[in-house]
């Protein structure tokens, strides 16, 4: 790193411009998102989490439903994990659920149902890190404390220059760039000053093709482009096949229902969670392919077919063990599914999953 570009970076009255083009731009063009209309702890902390590794589209709705169900850390408390689950599902990475749900048992039973106000006590909490303690501490309390997530970390290293392909040291740099951003933030309004960082990787500074001509603060930043990075490790590529099975329920009623088999709590991955039938063969004639989707999850990219079979061919065609169950179709929005099975359930075409999803 040059230090000239450091000295040039590190002058007050730079720091005052940028903070000051900084927060103009962000008052003018920040998205209206449901989070950034209050200063609760608890609703910003389910925000951020469910905003771990996961599109900002993908959360709002996914938000909302969940603080209509659980309005406050003591609501969430009493829940039943498995209704935690399924209103995160969807969003993936089921663990971030889980952690929240045992934090916030931890809130309610340790301290009075109080959230902790500094970001040093909300780290105490289990599933709480440095980033998620930091984006309470400075929105709901105004403590100043930096906020470095992917987006920060590309803005702040852009701005002075720096980056590396080599995968060698980028444990010294991630700590400079944090040192950085402390020394950026705006101690007067560190929530709005953090948001604003975030908001400007989020939709200017990009990891390609950067608007730098529309940065409000293009004056100050020593890159203007893209930065080297190391490469990322490619993605791998894999077949699944899962089966539909449907039947109509014995009441009078009779309520289509699917067939879900339940994860075993052993598993590492979405463990408890329910998914579809996996089928033995993972090809099979184009003509019983009811659907193809395309799923990642975390380094593999899955191609996967989905065919419709009959109950009584349930054993024989599909590798599933364990607890099963039939589910109303109706009903699924209250059932944990995997991402997965949801995507494929929603992409079915069933005529009664597209009338649930409108409502």
């Amino acid at each position: 790193m040059d230090d000239r570009q450091q000295i040039k970076l590190l002058m007050p009255q730079q720091f005052a411009d940028l903070r000051a083009n900084l927060l103009g731009w962000y008052e003018q063009n920040r998205r209206d998102l449901p989070w950034r209309r209050t200063r609760d702890p608890y609703a910003i902390w389910v925000s951020e989490i469910m905003l771990q590794q996961t599109r900002v589209a993908a959360v709002v709705e996914r938000y909302e439903a969940f603080l209509r169900s659980f309005p406050t850390v003591l609501e969430l408390c009493r829940a039943a994990e498995a209704d935690v689950l399924a209103l995160w599902s969807g969003l993936g990475y089921y663990r971030r659920a889980r952690m929240l749900h045992k934090a916030a048992q931890v809130v309610a039973s340790e301290l009075d149902g109080a959230m902790p106000a500094t970001a040093a006590r909300l780290r105490d909490l289990p599933g709480v890190g440095a980033y998620t303690s930091a984006a309470i501490a400075s929105i709901a309390y105004g403590e100043p404390v930096a906020v470095v997530d992917g987006n920060v970390e590309r803005v702040v290293q852009r701005l002075a220059g720096w980056g590396s392909e080599a995968t060698a040291g980028q444990a010294r740099l991630a700590c400079e760039t944090e040192a950085m951003a402390s020394a950026l933030l705006d101690p007067s309004r560190p929530g709005d000053f953090n948001q604003a960082m975030m908001e400007l990787g989020a939709t200017v500074c990009l990891p390609r093709n950067p608007q730098c001509l529309t940065c409000p603060i293009r004056a100050h930043c020593m890159t203007r482009g893209e930065h080297p990075t190391p490469k990322r490790a490619r993605m791998r590529s894999q077949d699944a096949a899962y089966a539909l099975v449907l039947r109509e329920s014995g009441n009078a009623q009779a309520f289509p229902e699917v067939l879900l088999f339940q994860r075993s709590s052993d598993e590492t991955v979405m463990p408890g969670l329910w998914e579809l039938p996996a089928l033995r063969e993972t090809h099979f004639p184009e003509a019983r392919v009811r659907l193809s989707v395309r799923h990642a999850i975390m380094q593999v990219n899955y191609t996967v077919r989905v065919r419709r079979i009959l109950e009584e061919e349930v054993d024989a065609l599909t590798t599933s063990s364990g607890q099963r169950n039939w589910a109303r179709l109706c009903d699924l929005d209250t059932v944990a599914l995997t991402g997965l099975a949801r995507k494929v359930l929603l992409r079915s075409g069933l005529p009664e999953l597209a009338a649930a999803n409108r409502q």
